[in-house]
């Protein structure tokens, strides 16, 4: 586990940014040029996607129940309006603590940048964050929760810290040069920027050679994320030397937030992937319903 770290409290106040910013990029899927822009939002609003190129500006908010299944990218979609690969934007939000913001986009599908959440985090520490008067609710299961089977598994247990702590374990086999990374880390607002936001999406050559074959990701370089042949990164060099395991555990963190609660426990994942990812928060949401454990606080 990475030393000195300090995480979520298990009580603390909701935060938002003080001002409004954003950034321009490149879809990884569509290849569209994209801009999102990140603007504060009230006390218990959540997070919320504003499709603001569709007629009335529809409003899709960042829970659960608005997430739909699709391959390798988190969606979410409310009636006629979706927003695609949220994933790293609601990492960088969770990862910073922020909990109410109102995210506007022009296209469905969000900027792939550079692959990771960092250039999402730049943005949001230069609106800066402030903090409402208005407490985060937060969840502590009282029983362990697991999905998945040996092939792949996500599971969370009760954690005595009060604490966020998340452990993932990569296996890629052999042949290539990701093979198996392990990685365990505790959820820190004040180190989330520098041990988990630089980390990039990567895949195997193959899997990239695919997905063009499909007419997809057309403008994607090498430069954009990473892609592995025999040899390594192709025409890019790694951050950290276990940057995959760090991005899966990124990947984990987007996907968490929406259960829309500070989440306290421990949390192991084994090749789990977005979709056993989001039939966790399912399960976690649905236990959090069951047990009414108190920890819920609202504002008067």
């Amino acid at each position: 586990m990475d030393d000195g770290q300090l995480g979520m409290e298990p009580r603390r106040n909701q935060r938002t940014i003080a001002a409004s910013g954003a950034l321009e990029g490149i879809g990884y899927w569509s290849g569209r040029d994209i801009r999102v822009e990140f603007h504060p939002a009230a006390a218990q609003s959540g997070i919320v996607f504003v499709r603001r190129d569709l007629p009335g500006a529809p409003r899709v908010p960042a829970t659960i129940a608005n997430r739909v299944e699709a391959q390798r990218r988190t969606v979410l979609r409310r009636g006629e309006a979706a927003v695609e690969m949220v994933e790293h934007i609601l990492a960088a939000l969770a990862g910073l603590a922020i909990d109410n913001c109102e995210v506007s986009v022009d296209q469905p599908e969000m900027p792939g940048c550079d692959g990771s959440a960092l250039p999402f985090v730049t943005v949001l520490q230069r609106a800066g964050i402030v903090e409402q008067d208005c407490p985060r609710p937060a969840f502590a299961p009282q029983r362990p929760l697991r999905l998945g089977d040996e092939d792949a598994w996500i599971e969370m247990r009760p954690a005595e810290s009060g604490k966020t702590v998340i452990r993932y374990d990569l296996d890629y086999g052999g042949g290539n040069p990701i093979g198996r990374q392990s990685l365990e880390v505790l959820l820190s607002p004040r180190l989330f920027p520098w041990n988990l936001a630089p980390s990039r999406t990567f895949m195997l050559e193959r899997e990239a050679a695919a997905i063009q074959d499909r007419g997809l990701g057309l403008r994607t370089t090498f430069q954009d994320l990473l892609v592995f042949d025999a040899d390594g990164p192709i025409g890019n060099h790694l951050r950290f030397p276990d940057e995959c395991v760090r991005h899966k555990i990124l990947d984990l963190v987007g996907d968490l937030a929406l259960a829309g609660c500070d989440l306290a426990g421990r949390f192991a994942a084994y090749r789990s992937g977005h979709r056993l990812n989001g039939e966790l928060v399912r399960a976690i949401v649905a236990q959090q319903q069951a047990e009414s454990s108190g920890n819920w606080k609202r504002c008067a």
